[in-house]
């Protein structure tokens, strides 16, 4: 019903910490750049996370838009005409939203330790040659 939005909201928050990030990584002084030859600053990390967060939530919303679970107009949730409809909606969000979440975040910290491994390689190929 609005599941969705759990994925969103983590979306909003993993979006402006990325915004934050990018700020901190250009006042870096260009020596630093430069020492981290092949290194993935975290911005472009957290963009990943931001990306596949913001694709699920809208697939979802499509998901949802296609068997009339949102609507165009007020309330926009059709779960929230009723209290029981809501309560089962708020559940739905706990449950299914939450776990869809933490499963792309799951994803998203084995393609950082996949890339982390692959920068070490780099780097040690870089120093040994």
């Amino acid at each position: 019903m609005a599941c969705f939005l759990v994925s969103a909201a983590e979306a909003v928050v993993v979006t402006a910490a990325k915004k934050v990030e990018e700020k901190k990584e250009a006042a870096l002084p260009e020596a630093v750049k430069e020492e981290r030859a092949y290194h993935i600053p975290l911005s472009h990390k957290l963009g990943w996370l931001s990306k596949m967060l913001w694709g699920g939530a809208f697939l979802l919303l499509i998901e949802h838009m296609w068997h009339g679970e949102v609507v165009p107009y007020f309330p926009f949730l059709t779960a929230m005409k009723s209290p029981e409809d809501t309560a089962e909606m708020f559940h739905e969000m706990a449950t299914v939203g939450v776990s869809m979440a933490l499963l792309v975040t799951l994803v998203w910290l084995g393609m950082v330790a996949v890339s982390v491994v692959i920068e070490k390689r780099k780097n040690a190929e870089r120093e040994g040659a």
